[in-house]
């Protein structure tokens, strides 16, 4: 990692950090008291649109799904930045990667390795986090994948 900050990493790699609106129904960040952010699960909405559905490994292969934990990863980084007032602010704790797996599909890690890789290109070491890859039958909406992060704000 060079000495560029996480918003020169974002113009490098050619993404913008999307406003993410509020649902009635639940806050997409909450706060504790000891200083750590929740950020809720995100799913790779590009401009309003879920652009695929399925279980990886049947409907999704695994470079789309890849792709799309990339973007779920973003979504989940703007909410973040959006909670500590700047993604300059952010130190990425834990990282759950969520992928609706079709049976038999064993490769989660490798879905969620592309979440894991843009934290660390746009964070460099405040990037690099704790993780856990988990399949699952289904997600909501039929996301093939999904992204809960656990922030603090780095000192």
């Amino acid at each position: 990692m060079t000495d560029r900050t996480p918003e020169e990493a974002l113009r490098e790699l050619g993404i913008t950090l999307p406003v993410v609106a509020e649902d009635p129904k639940y806050t997409s960040w909450r706060a504790s008291a000891a200083g750590l952010i929740f950020v809720a699960g995100q799913l790779p909405y590009r401009d309003g649109v879920l652009p695929r559905t399925g279980a990886v490994g049947d409907d999704v292969d695994v470079e789309t799904a890849r792709d799309l934990m990339r973007t779920a990863t973003v979504n989940a980084l703007a909410v973040a930045s959006q909670a500590t007032g700047g993604i300059g602010r952010l130190r990425i704790v834990q990282m759950l990667a969520l992928v609706a797996s079709a049976p038999g599909f064993g490769g989660q890690s490798n879905v969620a390795d592309a979440g894991s890789e843009l934290l660390v290109e746009v964070l460099g070491e405040r990037g690099r986090h704790a993780r856990t890859a988990i399949g699952v039958a289904a997600l909501p909406r039929t996301s093939p994948v999904e992204v809960q992060l656990v922030v603090e704000v780095a000192q």
